[in-house]
């Protein structure tokens, strides 16, 4: 039992730094192409996920786009942050002579705004499943194990040799 708690533990800790890294990487690209609102990566690709994979209708596509519209304020200045603390690491590992108290309190500031990204995005999650039919939720739960399960298989393969 003891090593179940462990493992889940540590799959806990590999989501979220897979997450961290899934939307610092995020956030590089909608900075690049100019954010993510607006018709943006992040709305773009939860709508459309939403739309064509669940078969959405026209009125819950309505309410979908209308839940990311009101949250978009929120959102908006946490993606920014995390795109300033990225900049500003890379510059601090750029400048040559390593600082690590000045990283660990660019990780903790970094961490602290992942945070607040993470509660934005359940609660918009959250509130997009609020719209969806029986069949629709079936569906998303179907799709969540199985995207699951690839994670774990992921992380089960021996890394390649070099």
């Amino acid at each position: 039992m003891k090593s179940k708690s462990v493992l889940l533990i540590a799959v806990a800790l590999v989501l979220a730094l897979t997450a961290a890294v899934g939307i610092s990487q995020t956030v590089r690209r909608a900075h690049m192409h100019g954010g993510m609102y607006g018709g943006g990566m992040f709305e773009g690709h939860m709508l459309h996920f939403f739309t064509d994979y669940l078969d959405l209708t026209d009125a819950q596509q309505a309410q979908v786009k209308d839940i990311l519209a009101k949250e978009k304020p929120a959102m908006k200045p946490l993606m920014q942050q995390m795109a300033q603390g990225h900049q500003q690491l890379r510059e601090l590992t750029m400048a040559g002579a390593f600082d690590e108290a000045k990283v660990r309190a660019m990780a903790t500031q970094q961490s602290q705004t992942m945070t607040e990204m993470i509660v934005q995005k359940a609660r918009i999650e959250s509130e997009m499943i609020q719209l969806l039919t029986p069949e629709q939720k079936t569906k998303l739960n179907e799709f969540m194990a199985k995207h699951e399960q690839r994670m774990m298989k992921h992380m089960q393969e021996p890394p390649p040799s070099q």
